[in-house]
């Protein structure tokens, strides 16, 4: 499958470092990644740290804890989906 100018769809995808998959690969995941850990240690912080009597704010601190945690499950099992289509589908390195 050709698109306009001649690229295939392999190379639009890329692989590693190149084309579409390396943008995603370089830039997207190691953003997403640092963003839902730095929820899960936000809510470590304020929930061992910040706020040591007040059961309010360790409860919200509860909540960034297991979002953070969930972020990064889904965040993982999402990259690995993808990388094992792309395996199957020939496309990875």
């Amino acid at each position: 499958m050709n698109l306009s100018g001649g690229t295939s769809l392999k190379n639009f995808i890329g692989s590693g470092s190149d084309g579409l998959i390396g943008a995603i690969n370089t830039i997207v995941i190691p953003v997403i990644t640092a963003l839902a850990f730095g929820v899960f240690i936000w809510g470590v912080v304020s929930y061992f740290f910040l706020h040591g009597e007040d059961e309010g704010k360790r409860a919200e601190g509860r909540q960034f804890i297991f979002w953070g945690i969930l972020g990064m499950v889904v965040l993982f099992s999402v990259w690995g989906f993808v990388n094992l289509l792309l395996s199957t589908l020939g496309i990875a390195p």
